[in-house]
């Protein structure tokens, strides 16, 4: 393992069906710690599968997961939710938690059996939801919000666990140019302050907005994994979409379109 990765897999396989057809396929890679890191492929190619397994909701065929050097398979489940927290694409919400009652759900794992939220959980939530400009929604009921602010409320919880693994899959999917900024926003501010952020996207404008580094897959394997400024080129993004794309400069950082051939 690099002594600099929060995040290790190694020879990493796993498919649904213990005979059918691999979604990862042999992954080894390397996550930096305190850094924003995206997996970029196009959908169905196994980005959401990935964090699972990362998260140990499900259990690899072979290889293991690494967290700042030790197996997740050797860490507590209740100690995991201090290390990782999640924001999924969409959770359904099956009772009329408010908003308020949501976020306290992320402190489930600083909480003894049958504990309660006690006043330092309170304050760290309602801090959370200030910071993202929540606050005036925490009395409201979650499956009332709009799919965007049930996103970003979803975010706050994922905060509230103070994890310094951070992971979201397709985070900016549901979410308005506002909240899509405000969101890129506090993935920076994170890995400023030595959060690890590993996202998934299938969009590459959102990886170079966010990413300081960079996995492209396809198929369930990794096709390079490295500084962005460095994976981030048209020959790379091309075989990982199957399509040729252009790569160009847009006031200092790069920008992903697709080559169309010359105007006729």
């Amino acid at each position: 393992m690099n002594p600099g990765a929060a995040l290790s897999l190694r020879d990493l396989r796993f498919g649904y069906q213990t005979e059918g057809p691999e979604v990862l396929r042999r992954l080894s890679l390397d996550i930096p710690a305190g850094t924003a890191a995206a997996v970029l492929g196009p959908n169905g190619c196994g980005k959401t599968t990935l964090l699972h397994v990362v998260l140990g909701w499900l259990a690899p065929q072979a290889g293991e997961v690494l967290v700042d050097g030790r197996s997740l398979s050797q860490i507590p489940r209740r100690e995991r939710g201090r290390l990782m927290a999640l924001v999924p694409q969409a959770e359904h919400v099956p009772f009329d938690f408010s908003v308020l009652e949501y976020v306290l759900m992320g402190r489930t794992p600083y909480l003894g059996v049958l504990g309660m939220p006690g006043d330092e959980d309170h304050r760290v939530a309602l801090e959370i939801l200030e910071s993202l400009g929540l606050a005036h929604l925490w009395r409201r009921p979650v499956p009332e919000l709009s799919g965007g602010e049930r996103q970003m409320v979803t975010l706050a919880r994922a905060l509230a666990q103070q994890t310094p693994i951070l992971l979201l899959d397709e985070p900016t999917a549901h979410l308005d140019l506002g909240n899509k900024g405000r969101l890129l926003d506090v993935v920076a501010g994170l890995a400023g302050r030595g959060t690890t952020v590993l996202f998934t996207t299938h969009d590459p404008e959102t990886a170079s907005l966010a990413a300081r580094f960079l996995v492209l897959m396809r198929a369930g394997q990794i096709l390079d994994a490295g500084p962005l400024r460095e994976v981030l080129d048209a020959e790379r993004l091309g075989a990982t979409y199957g399509v040729p794309v252009r790569v160009v400069e847009v006031e200092g950082r790069p920008v992903v379109l697709l080559d169309r051939g010359p105007a006729g």
